[in-house]
C-alpha cells in the first residue's frame, strides 16, 4: 500500500505570523517577538553551498542598507545546520568579497519549514525558495513561492516593502509595475467609493479636473515618496 505524503500547510495572507525559537548565525532569535516594530523578509533556500541560493544571497547582501533603510530586517533560513551556515557564509565572504550580514536559521529538523509550508514534497525534501513578507504587527503581508531552479528578483521583495509601506501611509492602492505603470507612472489609486453619491461626485470632479480618473471606479493621484 502506497503511503500518502505529507501534507503541508501554507499560512495565508492576514495571518499571524507563527512563533517560534530557532538557532541562527548570529545567535538563538524569538520569531515574530524580537522583531516587532519592523518588517520582516522571512525566506528559505534549498541548501547552503548551492549555486542559485549563492547568487540570491549576494544579490540580498548587496541590498541590505536599503533594506535597512525601509525598517526591514532580512531573515535566511534552510534545512542545513548552523556550521554549515556559517562555513557558506564564511566561503562568500572569502570568494566573492561580501560579508553576509542578517541571520540564518539552521531548521535541520525541519519544524519551521513544516510550520511556514516551505517543504513542498512533489519538489523534493529541501526548501523551496519561500517568501514570507510579515508587517511590524507580525501579521503576514505577502507570500511568494519559487522553484529550486529559479532564482528570486529581490529588486521586487524591496519593491513591495515599499509599495506595502506607501499604501499603507496614504490608504491607497499600488499599480502594477509602480512605479513604472503603463497607465498612470507613479501615481496610486484612490480606493474606491461606497455607493452611488460617491460616485457622482468623484465623476463630477473628474469632469472638472479636480481629480484624475478614468472612471469613478478608476480614480488615482501622485503622493509623495519618502
Amino acid at each position: 500500500m502506497e503511503m500518502e505524503k505529507e501534507v503541508y500547510r501554507i499560512p495565508l495572507i492576514g495571518e499571524k505570523a507563527s512563533s517560534f525559537k530557532a538557532k541562527t548565525t548570529h545567535g538563538e532569535i524569538n520569531f515574530p517577538e524580537d522583531f516587532k516594530g519592523k518588517w520582516v523578509v522571512l525566506f528559505s533556500h534549498p541548501a547552503d553551498f548551492t549555486p542559485v541560493c549563492t547568487t540570491e544571497f549576494y544579490a540580498f547582501q548587496r541590498r541590505y542598507e536599503e533594506f535597512k533603510k525601509l525598517n526591514t530586517e532580512l531573515i535566511g533560513l534552510s534545512i542545513d545546520q548552523v556550521f554549515s551556515h556559517i562555513k557558506w557564509v564564511e566561503w562568500i565572504k572569502e570568494k566573492l568579497g561580501i560579508e553576509i550580514e542578517f541571520p540564518i536559521i539552521a531548521d535541520d529538523l525541519g519544524n519551521i519549514s513544516r510550520l511556514y509550508g516551505m517543504i513542498h514534497p512533489g519538489k523534493g525534501t529541501n526548501t523551496v525558495r519561500a517568501v514570507f513578507i510579515i508587517d511590524p504587527n507580525g501579521i503576514i503581508r505577502a507570500i511568494l513561492y519559487y522553484p529550486q531552479e529559479v532564482g528570486r528578483n529581490t529588486d521586487e521583495i524591496l519593491r513591495m516593502i515599499k509599495a506595502f509601506q506607501l499604501a499603507d501611509k496614504n490608504k491607497v492602492a499600488v499599480p502594477a509595475n509602480w512605479p513604472n505603470n503603463e497607465l498612470i507612472g507613479s501615481k496610486v489609486i484612490i480606493p474606491p467609493v461606497t455607493n452611488k453619491k460617491e460616485a457622482n461626485e468623484r465623476l463630477e470632479k473628474a469632469s472638472k479636473k479636480e481629480m484624475e480618473a478614468y472612471d469613478w471606479w478608476f480614480a488615482y493621484k501622485e503622493v509623495k515618496v519618502e
